[in-house]
């Protein structure tokens, strides 16, 4: 699938991977709809990439904030006379806690509906609703393709290091409901794709202390650094164009396999 003159919806979509992707994505001439908590952020998007760029404020763990964007990006659809190209669910946060402290104190299950309201609820949220219009529309190419829907997860997903309980969890789950979400919507035409990153430039980790920073980049074998956003970008736009890549899990990881502790 070519993303030329369709229209993919972003979430997390005014910086780090997700900004990196949009602009990926913009370039290669697709509308890019951007939905992001970042108001500030998103009106210097959208002025930088121009008319064929769209920001909806949205919190992905309020289904209505997510209704509300989905329903203007449809009627971007009506003005545009474009299809809805695919959904890029790149919104996550990491909220490190153990499952119980030192003063034998559980980990408050706020902490832990936060991550997965965001990371899994949010996903799936922003997918479903998004898929009624992808289903409906007009097949192209030859093998009868209607869109793709492209999921996050991260390493974390297979090697959750310790504190990290509730982010393995969304992570994970992301994972594991990739290959029945491409069988659910095979017959429509749709593939799903989880790309699972490592340590890479983003948001989430420039809060990160140079200690965890350096531990983390100490066991990547090759390259030994943080991976760069325009790298996702690169593998993002393979999904979109490779219809052979369905129902699977990429690793984009510089064979990084994570200890339990640094």
């Amino acid at each position: 699938m070519k993303p030329q003159d369709r229209i993919f919806l972003i979430s997390g979509g005014v910086s780090g991977l997700g900004l990196a992707t949009a602009r990926s994505l913009h370039s290669a001439g697709a509308y890019v709809s951007l939905l992001d908590l970042n108001a500030d952020s998103g009106a210097e998007v959208v002025q930088e990439l121009g008319e064929r760029a769209k920001f909806f404020e949205t919190d992905v763990s309020d289904t209505d904030s997510i209704a509300a964007a989905v329903e203007g990006t449809v009627a971007w659809v009506k003005d545009t006379g474009k299809s809805i190209g695919g959904v890029v669910a790149g919104a996550g946060v990491g909220l490190p806690g153990l499952i119980i402290d030192k003063s034998n104190t559980p980990l408050a299950l706020s902490s832990i509906d936060f991550v997965l309201n965001i990371n899994l609820h949010g996903t799936l949220d922003l997918i479903r609703q998004t898929l009624p219009s992808i289903t409906t529309n007009t097949p192209s190419g030859p093998d009868g393709e209607r869109g793709v829907l492209i999921m996050i997860a991260s390493s974390a997903a297979f090697e959750g290091q310790m504190g990290q309980v509730a982010y393995a969890a969304s992570k994970g789950a992301v994972a594991s409901l990739t290959l029945p979400l491409a069988r659910d919507l095979s017959k429509y035409g749709i593939r799903a794709v989880t790309i699972a990153p490592s340590l890479f430039e983003s948001n989430m980790t420039k809060v990160m202390g140079a200690k965890v920073r350096q531990g983390l980049e100490r066991v990547m074998e090759f390259p030994k650094r943080a991976g760069q956003p325009e790298e996702f970008a690169r593998l993002v736009m393979e999904c979109v164009e490779n219809q052979m890549l369905n129902g699977t899990v990429l690793r984009l990881d510089g064979a990084m396999r994570m200890p339990s502790k640094l």
